[in-house]
């Protein structure tokens, strides 16, 4: 029970204070890397599908299989964005169980990739959908 506890005994606190580590800058860096280059060709993708969509006919005709074909590989295309958001995501849990704690730093340079990773995530999910609207007619 937490009366149990001697409030004399100080508590774990697991932020540390301290630079950004090193080793955590430079996987942040090539995280970054990777959804840059991966909405390079998530963009090539799409213009193609928004293109094909553009001519596609009514559903199930040729054109509109087209339209599908192009609209998929677009959706594959955001994977090197998305394995990014997720791997940044897990930069924070990980430093917690290997070192038992996370600096303040550490922290504000994860949160800060994860808000720009996220953000790129988030444009390439509405251009997907509105792609998708576009093809239920």
């Amino acid at each position: 029970a937490g009366e149990a506890i001697d409030p004399r005994v100080p508590g774990v606190n697991p932020v540390r204070s301290g630079p950004v580590d090193p080793a955590l800058s430079a996987r942040i860096a090539a995280l970054i890397a990777q959804a840059q280059s991966g909405d390079a060709a998530f963009r090539d993708a799409a213009a193609n599908a928004e293109r094909v969509a553009a001519s596609a006919g009514s559903p199930q005709s040729e054109r509109w299989v087209a339209a599908q074909q192009a609209l998929s590989a677009a959706q594959a295309a955001r994977g090197p964005t998305t394995r990014a958001l997720g791997d940044v995501d897990g930069l924070g849990s990980t430093a917690l169980a290997t070192k038992g704690g996370i600096s303040a730093a550490d922290m504000a340079a994860i949160q800060a990739a994860a808000a720009g990773v996220s953000e790129i995530d988030r444009a390439q999910a509405e251009r997907v959908g509105a792609l998708e609207a576009r093809l239920r007619g």
